[in-house]
């Protein structure tokens, strides 16, 4: 795959307002009406394949509760487990399945101190409870709360929300253009909005219309046909 010749803006920070549901429409529901104090579960646990969007739900959440003031805390793969606190109200620990076992057991016990002051343990992997190769009474505390099963979109919600993202910055997307991206760049989404944002400010740069040759004039190395 040939890389971008230029350098790409970095995708948005991860939101709630940003990630595209597709068939995960009640799940974005659920994680705002968490944020919003209005849901009764406060232990969830998010699974689903490499780039299917669990580890940008998770840090949205996180976020969003920050944002109202919760003191919360973010464990992303090989960082270790917080000490639990009277000030922490929210945790949320991606990629459990690569815990250590001093990790697994400081997590069991961050785990219960939450749930005996309510507060809130969020969590995500590559299989359900059931199948993650931890602690037995980890897993046994990862499947007490809500377990979904983040859907990763289909190459038809992908095209969906790459031409909704052009029209928010008004400009038409063609199908050919959609084509190739799915074909040949990276399929995560952000990264394949990322490439969007770069072609749109080639084109104005360029004074000339989002076109398939544009996009592959904007992918091709510096050094091509110049060797």
């Amino acid at each position: 795959m040939k890389q971008l010749a230029l350098t790409l803006a970095p995708p948005p920070a991860p939101s709630l307002n940003n990630f595209y549901p597709g068939r995960n429409a009640e799940l974005l529901a659920m994680l705002g009406n968490l944020v919003a104090g209005r849901a009764v579960e406060r232990s969830i646990y998010l699974w689903g394949n490499a780039g299917s969007g669990r580890s940008h739900l998770l840090g949205a959440t996180i976020a969003a509760l920050n944002a109202a003031g919760l003191v919360c805390a973010q464990v992303c793969r090989g960082d270790p487990i917080p000490e639990p606190s009277a000030q922490l109200r929210a945790v949320a620990v991606d990629d459990v399945e690569t815990l250590d076992a001093r990790n697994q057991r400081a997590f069991f016990n961050l785990y219960n101190q939450l749930r005996e002051r309510a507060g809130i343990v969020l969590a995500a992997g590559n299989a359900p409870p059931a199948r993650l190769k931890l602690r037995p009474e980890l897993v046994t505390r990862l499947g007490w709360g809500l377990v979904y099963q983040v859907q990763a979109l289909t190459d038809d919600e992908k095209a969906l929300a790459l031409k909704r993202h052009a029209a928010s910055r008004s400009f038409d997307l063609p199908d050919g253009v959609i084509d190739y991206l799915l074909r040949h760049l990276s399929r995560d989404l952000p990264s394949l909005m990322s490439v969007l944002d770069a072609l749109d400010r080639h084109s104005l740069e360029e004074k000339r219309p989002i076109t398939l040759p544009l996009l592959k004039e904007l992918l091709r190395p510096e050094d091509d046909g110049h060797g």
